[in-house]
């Protein structure tokens, strides 16, 4: 599921739009939310025929929030030695010499900083792409749970 912004609060409730790229998503997400102390009701739900690549802004949350601090900085250092130009400017071991870091540890930070971004990109490439998505948008709305913490 991908969940797009913004969400609306009104009357106690807070709406969420998202988009399932199989039915079967949607179905699981909604047997998870519904376990959960709150209460929720598919406003509306429909199917995409269509490409909505250009509707949809990706939150910076949804790509960097899983990265640490060294692999940003392994991504950052890459970038500016020239390791993602064609062809490259830099490789793995010069830019770990440069670092004062083993080249293994190095690597790691950068391969595992690179599966993190496109993991967070695949959503919204799907989406990109011309192919026809089925089984989109679901808009649903929860309620507040008593204790009024807001669930993430």
């Amino acid at each position: 599921m991908l969940h797009l912004m913004p969400v609306i609060y009104e009357g106690g409730w807070e709406y969420y739009r998202a988009i399932a790229f199989r039915h079967s998503d949607f179905r699981r997400f909604v047997e998870v939310v519904e376990r959960l102390p709150s209460e929720l009701e598919v406003v509306r739900k429909s199917t995409l025929n269509g490409n909505l690549g250009g509707s949809v802004t990706v939150p910076v949350s949804d790509l960097f929030a899983n990265l640490t601090s060294k692999q940003i900085e392994a991504l950052l250092t890459s970038y500016f030695k020239g390791y993602f130009t064609f062809p490259r400017k830099a490789n793995v071991m010069n830019i770990a010499k440069a670092k004062r870091v083993p080249r293994t540890t190095f690597q790691e930070h950068l391969t595992k900083a690179e599966n993190k971004l496109i993991a967070g990109l695949v959503p919204y490439l799907t989406l990109f792409q011309a192919k026809p998505v089925q089984d989109l948008p679901p808009i649903y709305r929860r309620a507040k749970p008593p204790n009024h913490h807001l669930l993430r």
